[in-house]
């Protein structure tokens, strides 16, 4: 099983936490609107608690964490809602090593042509620049679906075979998910979904196949580090048996 003991003293948290945290950062839209700000006002605050998050994340010892920021269906959002987004990750780029600091390594899932070149090379120069990071590893899903990744990786097979650099026999589970976005990153152990919507929406669907979900009202400005107890916590009495007895 992906779990580990943990090593800090905050008697707040169970002995065992899981080793790979995914969070579908729900709710900003409508933590705005009860205030009556603009969308894209919801989002600023909802940057914000990402950053609380990956922080405490990395404090208590998460060894990889996931967040959905932006799905390849966002798309269909109104373009200022879109363009906010946009900004708030082009910033998050530029102060992410102010806040999170050394050691941790940052991975970008999704398609990422669809951006600018200069972006581009900003998401490709963070990950070269952290990549022998080890204390923890920080995935932002953005342009991403999980459909779209499991058809990405079925081009590259497909590739491979029309080329005759493999047998589609040789094709399994184990080498399919080296294709995968997330190639050498765990699956998931716990997948938190706030603002009380019950589903995945496309989200690593093949990493989660066995994850323990936890889902809250809270809106995700307000999921604080109290919240992520709770879930740590309620995972910490789940019984996995993954197919087992």
């Amino acid at each position: 099983m992906a779990l580990f003991k943990r090593k800090n003293t905050d008697s707040n948290l169970p002995d065992i936490l899981p080793e790979h945290i995914a969070f579908i950062m729900d709710g900003n839209g409508r933590w705005a609107k009860k205030r009556g700000m603009p969308r894209k006002f919801g989002h600023r605050e909802g940057a914000k608690n990402f950053k609380r998050i990956t922080q405490y994340c990395k404090d208590i010892g998460i060894k990889n964490v996931t967040f959905y920021a932006f799905s390849t269906e966002n798309w269909k959002r109104p373009k200022d809602e879109v363009e906010a987004i946009i900004e708030l990750f082009r910033e998050y780029i530029v102060d992410v090593r102010n806040y999170i600091g050394e050691e941790v390594r940052v991975l970008f899932l999704g398609d990422k042509k669809i951006f600018d070149d200069d972006l581009q090379k900003k998401m490709n120069d963070l990950e070269e620049d952290t990549k022998e990071y080890s204390k923890m590893t920080m995935l932002l899903a953005i342009n991403y679906g999980g459909r779209d990744e499991i058809v990405h990786a079925s081009k590259i097979l497909a590739e491979k075979v029309r080329n005759n650099e493999i047998e589609s026999e040789d094709i399994d589970e184990v080498m399919f998910q080296k294709y995968l976005y997330t190639a050498d990153v765990p699956d998931v152990d716990l997948m938190i979904r706030p603002s009380g919507e019950v589903r995945l929406s496309n989200f690593l669907i093949w990493q989660s196949a066995y994850a323990e979900f936890y889902f809250t009202d809270v809106l995700w400005p307000d999921f604080s580090e109290k919240e992520l107890n709770k879930a740590l916590a309620d995972f910490s009495r789940r019984s996995r048996r993954f197919g087992g007895v």
